[in-house]
């Protein structure tokens, strides 16, 4: 009987572990945790905001990397005056598509995203389906923070 519930408690807690270990992606804002769910690789999330010069909107696409530790950077799409967005081919595959321009396969790599929200800038992340208008609930200068951890971690840790 013992070394039968030996091995369920053990059964139980590699299952437990397994969880807990598990890929997931975490957004706070301003000490909130706005966002908390598994990922895999390709897992998309994008960026939307109004750029602070030109006063157009500029949409970043991202993906969870290999490992699942890191995000790549594959497309960003904006609207543009000529100044201060990227435009150079060495960047990636440059084209136009009616007002808006994209630059695709950037293969950017970020550890994590820290951004801000700005003064009519219109901070917008969308993931999992879901769209976290950050504008509108947080002050401009706001720390909001994007990143990859085990399921434990995510749970446990506060901004």
């Amino acid at each position: 009987m013992q070394k039968e519930f030996l091995l369920c408690v053990l059964g139980v807690l590699l299952a437990l572990w397994q969880v807990l270990t598990l890929p997931c992606l975490v957004l706070r804002a301003g000490g909130d945790r706005l966002y908390i769910g598994e990922v895999a690789v390709g897992f998309p999330l994008s960026l939307r905001f109004i750029h602070s010069v030109q006063k157009t909107p500029v949409e970043e696409f991202l993906a969870v990397k290999e490992g699942c530790r890191s995000f790549v950077l594959n497309a960003t799409k904006y609207q543009s005056f000529g100044v201060g967005l990227p435009f150079d081919k060495r960047e990636g595959e440059f084209h136009q598509e009616g007002d808006f321009y994209w630059l695709r396969g950037q293969n950017r790599k970020f550890d994590r995203l820290d951004l801000r929200t700005g003064v009519g800038t219109e901070l917008t992340i969308n993931i999992g389906g879901r769209s976290f208008p950050l504008y509108e609930q947080y002050k401009p200068g706001t720390l909001v923070t994007v990143e990859l951890m085990p399921l434990w971690k995510g749970l446990v840790m506060h901004e």
